[in-house]
């Protein structure tokens, strides 16, 4: 597969906390045209062929606010080509260069994993299946319920106020109170 070359990388989930790649710098940045969404099941990160889990993919509709990743030019083809290693082996996102806002106003293109929704892998759920395989479900990378709590955590630390990942969150914690619970925010927006 050919890479889709950028000089930026947008990460609205796993990327945020974990991206594994070498990076000039990384600062919040809006997505337009796009949603943060469960809606793509993990048979080997996050879940099994017989218990797959669910990630989130870039899902059409709406603005996503992420982490914007600044690559550095002379190595950003390796940065890239580990990426897709990574999100690209079973052709569950497509990537695609979506138009991005830093924080300063500066409007750029930067590469992004979008969910695929021809394969068969993109899955969106209704709330209980969801809930259920985000706290049941694990993988190579570990449970379900660790990569939502990451991600809404990474986000929260940065101040960002995702209302839906909020909502889940609170609801896959309100069966198992931990000593994390209580200083979990509340969301006010999306």
């Amino acid at each position: 597969m050919e890479l889709l070359l950028a000089d930026w990388v947008f990460g609205y989930g796993s990327l945020i906390w974990n991206p594994e790649i070498d990076y000039r710098r990384a600062e919040l940045a809006t997505a337009h045209g796009y949603h943060r969404s469960f809606c793509i099941r993990s048979t080997r990160h996050r879940g099994t062929r017989e218990d797959p889990g669910v990630v989130l993919g870039l899902d059409r509709g709406g603005s996503c606010i992420g982490l914007a990743f600044q690559l550095h030019h002379a190595q950003r083809r390796q940065a890239i080509a580990a990426l897709y290693d990574r999100e690209m082996q079973n052709r569950v996102y497509v990537p695609t260069l979506v138009a991005i806002t830093l924080r300063n106003g500066a409007q750029l293109r930067a590469l992004s994993f979008v969910a695929n929704r021809a394969s068969d892998a993109y899955q969106p759920l209704k709330e209980a299946e969801l809930l259920r395989r985000l706290r049941h479900c694990h993988g190579g990378r570990g449970s379900n319920r660790d990569y939502a709590l990451n991600t809404f955590h990474a986000l929260c630390e940065r101040g960002v106020h995702d209302a839906r990942l909020a909502r889940l969150v609170h609801q896959l914690l309100g069966e198992h109170r931990s000593h994390h619970t209580d200083s979990v925010p509340m969301a006010v927006s999306g």
